[in-house]
């Protein structure tokens, strides 16, 4: 069951990651621009982040088993489309719809080992399946470096087909059903459709207003819209009564702060791994495989530490490496700003992204665990879809913010001393976030991982089971009678 989930959530960030060291070909090969390279990948995470939250409530309601099915099987015949597509645009549209895709198996994946896993167990269990796919998310680079050059980028996307019928044949055989037997069946699809389209207004000023001008009609218009469908959003949570988030999750500090910290760092680093492997092929001369392999270590270190990383969050409580975890990071995008022309791997690309990847061991384990621990248990579907959608929705914002604010638009990702000038820019705004991330943990409280639950009273009173037992048909009688 771990490696199902695990392999199902892997193909989503591994495919969130395999593309960024394919843009320099897909820019080449189909005309497009920064703009449209930001939109290759924010196209992807639009869709996820903007209807995870959905997918959440209808794992939890429909069965987290049935949703992930569904998820998987859609995002392996997207990846297909995204394979054939010709154009820049045809390329977005395909990759906004395997985003849907990867919105329906992500807190899917998350919620069944909530589910079934034993409370003791959970934190390690959950440190297993972040750290193996976190290293899905790491070795990206790599593997799409190698795919690229034997053959095309259209391969970094066939390769989610396999990956996908094996997925599917585990989760049948292995993966036991489950769901929130208390749960209203009505999904909010009004909800996402809001959520959606504020998201949609707000990275679409931000892509194309330094392309458009902020003055642009579109750009603000796009942004007015934006910002009018999240307020409704907001206001449609508050006042309904089976609301996509239940606004009690809101009510735990420890839950709130937990996902700041998640949008500060993934802020961070969604816009740090765009950019590192242009950097490194574009102004240091590397091939598309060496690109992706300088980021090996940050896999070795995740492989090696994220399950202990969880069961010592587990042991003594998560605030410290919580704290520890964002500022290493940070120091590691600072290490970074050396890498440029005439840089080696050894004196500059190695011990920054060594150190940026010890820090992601220390934290993204705990975090995951403290997220959930901070939820009742009946919101597992809920709540790994709150904090899944707000760390794409920073790596959405990063995507599209930063280019941004490192003065790069138009072809000026394919000038190695722009790129660099922007390169160094964007990592003192993202060295700042994870710092950001590192002092809302300072409040999160250390003995979230051994509380019952965060629930209310009432909230606590079950017998910790998400639905009764499972009777066979033919025993039903038996059980009236009795």
């Amino acid at each position: 069951m771990l490696a199902t989930t695990i392999l199902g959530s892997g193909m989503a960030m591994l495919d969130s990651t395999v593309v960024n060291v394919a843009l320099p070909r897909i820019g080449a090969e189909l005309g497009a621009s920064v703009s449209g390279l930001q939109w290759i990948l924010d196209g992807y995470l639009l869709s996820l982040a903007s209807l995870i939250l959905i997918a959440g409530a209808l794992a939890d309601r429909y069965g987290r088993r049935r949703v992930f099915v569904v998820g998987v099987v859609w995002f392996g015949m997207a990846s297909v489309l995204c394979a054939a597509a010709p154009t820049p645009g045809l390329l977005i549209a395909a990759r906004i719809v395997q985003g849907i895709g990867g919105a329906l198996l992500t807190p899917g994946s998350l919620a069944i080992l909530q589910a079934t896993f034993e409370r003791s167990q959970r934190a390690r269990a959950i440190g297993v399946w972040s750290g193996l796919g976190g290293i899905a998310a790491a070795i990206g680079p790599l593997v799409g470096g190698l795919l690229v050059q034997a053959w095309s980028w259209r391969l970094a996307f066939l390769v989610n087909v396999p990956v996908a019928v094996g997925c599917v044949w585990l989760a049948r055989r292995y993966v036991p059903e489950s769901r929130d037997e208390r749960g209203q069946r009505r999904p909010g699809v009004l909800s996402s459709v809001l959520a959606a389209a504020g998201l949609a207004g707000i990275t679409a000023a931000l892509v194309e207003g330094p392309v458009r001008g902020a003055g642009d009609v579109l750009v603000v218009g796009a942004a007015v819209a934006g910002v009018l469908a999240f307020g409704a959003f907001v206001h449609r949570q508050l006042r309904s009564r089976n609301p996509l988030v239940p606004p009690v999750l809101f009510t735990e500090r420890t839950f709130v702060l937990a996902n700041g910290l998640t949008l500060a760092v993934y802020a961070g680093l969604g816009g740090v791994l765009m950019l590192l492997v242009l950097q490194l092929q574009v102004s240091l001369g590397y091939s598309p495989t060496a690109a992706g392999a300088a980021g090996l270590p940050i896999t070795l270190l995740m492989l090696a530490l994220s399950g202990r990383s969880g069961a010592l969050a587990q042991r003594i409580g998560p605030k410290a490496q919580l704290v520890l975890g964002p500022l290493l990071i940070a120091t590691g995008m600072l290490l970074l700003r050396r890498v440029e022309p005439g840089a080696s791997y050894v004196g500059a690309v190695l011990p920054a992204v060594a150190v940026f990847g010890l820090g992601l061991a220390t934290v993204v384990a705990p975090v995951t665990s403290t997220v959930l621990a901070a939820a009742p248990d009946r919101y597992a579907g809920v709540a790994s879809g709150v904090n899944n959608a707000i760390a794409r929705t920073g790596s959405l914002l990063a995507v599209a913010l930063l280019p941004a604010v490192a003065g790069l638009t138009g072809t000026a990702y394919a000038d190695p001393e722009a790129l660099t000038a922007g390169w160094r820019t964007a990592l003192l705004a993202a060295a700042g976030l994870a710092v950001l991330g590192a002092l809302l943990a300072t409040g999160i409280r250390n003995d979230v991982l051994s509380r019952q639950s965060a629930a209310p009273p009432a909230e606590r009173m079950h017998c910790g089971v998400d639905g009764p037992p499972n009777i066979p048909r033919n025993a039903d009688s038996d059980v009236k009678g009795s």
